[in-house]
């Protein structure tokens, strides 16, 4: 292995970052709409409780959206660093979904996030309260819209090749934007979101909890990060069921990898292995636990329907559909095995824990529980926390790595999207300077969370007290300013 290949840091850098990057998204997806709910309870209800959960976890998710704004910027740099010739080649069409992606990042969330921060005490409560519902929009709508890019790379919609058939160029925006990978994509991503948002809720209110701090505030928290995090799973498992349709439609070479599964199969023989001991490479298994039926049922709604295998498409891709491309692969157009066959299994395995600790959650704090709660099952809920964010990274990983050896699903392979001038020492600098970097703005970023959580939100006035929302900024303890 060459390690100065720009290919390969190519692709472990943009890897790394977009991970990195992707640790910020879903927390600031779905505690968005936490806030929101939060503040329109309180505005509804006259709660204060409700008030301080909106202020505390509100910091947290500034915090969280700044660092997001940071390290997305070097995601959208590395097109045209390392990966001109892909630029070049789907610029056209890629590029505006991004466009529209940094029209609502920059302007439109900036625009009413800065409302909402300096909009306490001055604008009417109604007004304020629709500035964190219209932040939700936007940030739902750029997730969306990068979603709507990524899909074009797993699935190629609306698009038309030039007349030198070197460039891909925009036929029909619409059909970029209604790719029915995206469509499927973002309710996926948004359910998953929603469950790591959760997860940071019944931490926070674990870790006071569990040291008797803040109980009239944090015991509603918990409760409504608990229900939040079942809720969000079966959201995640609705939404995943109907991408798993549209990716067997889509990539059937994906699905095909998720189960290393190497010849086409019907009905029972089209099993799942929940678990296997070997390396599912063809060579056989030491050991699996299969479901009968489960993998046809998962590809088709159809307990008798048929999922077709590796060795069938790599076939069909280089004898019908693209066989240009099969002597660049050897005529191998799967992906890394190991990769996607265990990612696939990590995602589902990670989000399922962490389900279950919450159903264990309400189980053990409901009002008839005649025991108090054990000091292990606080630490177990606050440490849950990163669960779900394993969960999505891993699912990402399976999205990415299980569209190889394409970096446009039937029109370029990675190999062909790398810049070709750029040496692989260059990429190697930027590499280890983003890791370092990286590395400093994590610790600056949880570093500030943990020290926010620490703080708790603000504790209850007394009943003679003024209402806290009509105190000036300097003299609320709980403001996210």
């Amino acid at each position: 292995m060459d390690f100065l290949d720009p290919l390969l840091l190519a692709r472990w850098q943009f890897g790394l970052t977009t991970l990195y990057h992707f640790i910020f998204v879903p927390l600031t997806l779905g505690m968005s709409l936490f806030v929101a709910i939060f503040q329109t309870i309180w505005y509804r209800t006259g709660n204060v409780t409700w008030l301080h959960l909106t202020r505390f976890f509100g910091k947290i998710f500034l915090i969280n959206f700044a660092m997001g704004i940071v390290t997305g910027i070097v995601q959208e740099f590395q097109f045209g660093m390392n990966w001109s010739s892909y630029s070049r080649f789907v610029g056209d069409v890629f590029g505006a979904p991004l466009a529209f992606e940094g029209l609502m990042a920059f302007f439109f969330e900036a625009t009413f996030i800065g409302l909402w921060i300096f909009g306490w005490n001055k604008l009417p409560k109604g007004v304020h309260l629709a500035t964190i519902w219209i932040t939700v929009v936007g940030t739902w709508l750029s997730a969306y819209f990068i979603l709507a890019a990524n899909a074009f790379m797993q699935n190629p919609k609306g698009y038309q090749m030039s007349a030198s058939g070197h460039r891909a160029e925009m036929a029909d925006f619409g059909a970029v934007l209604t790719n029915p990978v995206a469509l499927t994509q973002f309710p996926h991503t948004i359910s998953a979101a929603l469950m790591f948002s959760a997860g940071v809720v019944i931490a926070a209110a674990a870790w006071h909890l569990s040291r008797g701090r803040n109980l009239e505030t944090m015991r509603p928290a918990l409760k409504f990060g608990l229900w939040g995090m079942i809720i969000g799973f079966v959201a995640v498992f609705l939404s995943g069921d109907q991408l798993g349709l549209v990716m067997v439609e889509t990539q059937p070479m994906k699905m095909a990898a998720a189960e290393a599964l190497f010849n086409s199969a019907c009905g029972a023989d089209a099993s799942f292995s929940i678990f296997s001991i070997g390396t599912p490479d063809g060579t056989g298994e030491i050991w699996s636990l299969r479901v009968p039926y489960a993998l046809a049922f998962l590809s088709t709604h159809d307990f008798t329907g048929c999922v077709e295998g590796i060795n069938d498409l790599n076939h069909l891709y280089a004898t019908q559909m693209f066989p240009q491309f099969a002597d660049q692969v050897d005529g191998n157009f799967a992906p890394i095995l190991w990769v996607t066959y265990w990612s696939f299994r990590w995602m589902m395995g990670f989000g399922i824990l962490a389900t279950a600790i919450a159903a264990a959650g309400l189980w053990v704090t409901r009002k008839s529980a005649k025991r108090p709660v054990a000091g292990w099952m606080w630490k177990l809920a606050i440490w849950q926390a990163p669960l779900a964010l394993f969960g999505i990274l891993v699912g990402w990983i399976f999205t990415e790595m299980g569209r190889q050896p394409w970096i446009v699903f039937g029109l370029m392979l990675t190999q062909d999207g790398v810049s070709p001038n750029v040496p692989g020492w260059t990429v190697l600098i930027s590499l280890v300077a983003f890791t370092l970097v990286y590395l400093s703005l994590a610790i600056v970023e949880f570093g500030l969370i943990f020290k926010t959580v620490r703080e708790g939100p603000a504790p209850l006035p007394d009943p003679g007290a003024p209402d806290p929302s009509d105190l000036s900024v300097e003299e609320t303890p709980s403001t996210v300013y």
